[in-house]
């Protein structure tokens, strides 16, 4: 088990976005730590069920056991290389990838969405 409040993030193998998501969900959640699992992507290949999201729900599902993260956030962003879709579409995804990781039947409290802006600010979805 580990020490202090985790929380998990499905977030972008982009550079530009790892720090403003751990940030913002530290303070939003008043976590210690983020556990991060990372994919091009990662929205989309939850909304549309590509081959990774069986990895993606094996990785969460360490991260809740291992660390009790109860707390899981799914982000798409802006200038994704991987998903270069506009932003609604993204906050489309993002929403689908929410009711993915719902399905999954985890113990988790909170799962949640974010768009990570043109200027690398987190917001809600």
């Amino acid at each position: 088990m580990g020490h202090g409040k985790f929380g998990t993030a499905i977030n972008c193998i982009d550079g530009r976005v790892q720090l403003p998501l751990i940030s913002w969900m530290k303070e939003q959640f008043h976590l210690d730590y983020v556990d991060s699992i990372t994919e091009a992507g990662p929205d989309k290949i939850m909304a549309e069920q590509g081959p990774e999201v069986l990895s993606i729900r094996n990785r969460v599902n360490i991260s809740v056991r291992a660390h009790s993260s109860n707390i899981l956030v799914i982000a798409g962003h802006y200038d994704c290389a991987a998903n270069p879709v506009d932003e609604a579409q993204h906050r489309v995804q993002i929403k689908k990838a929410i009711q993915v990781a719902y399905s999954w039947n985890l113990p988790i409290e909170t799962i949640t969405g974010v768009w990570i802006n043109r200027d690398w600010k987190v917001e809600p979805v």
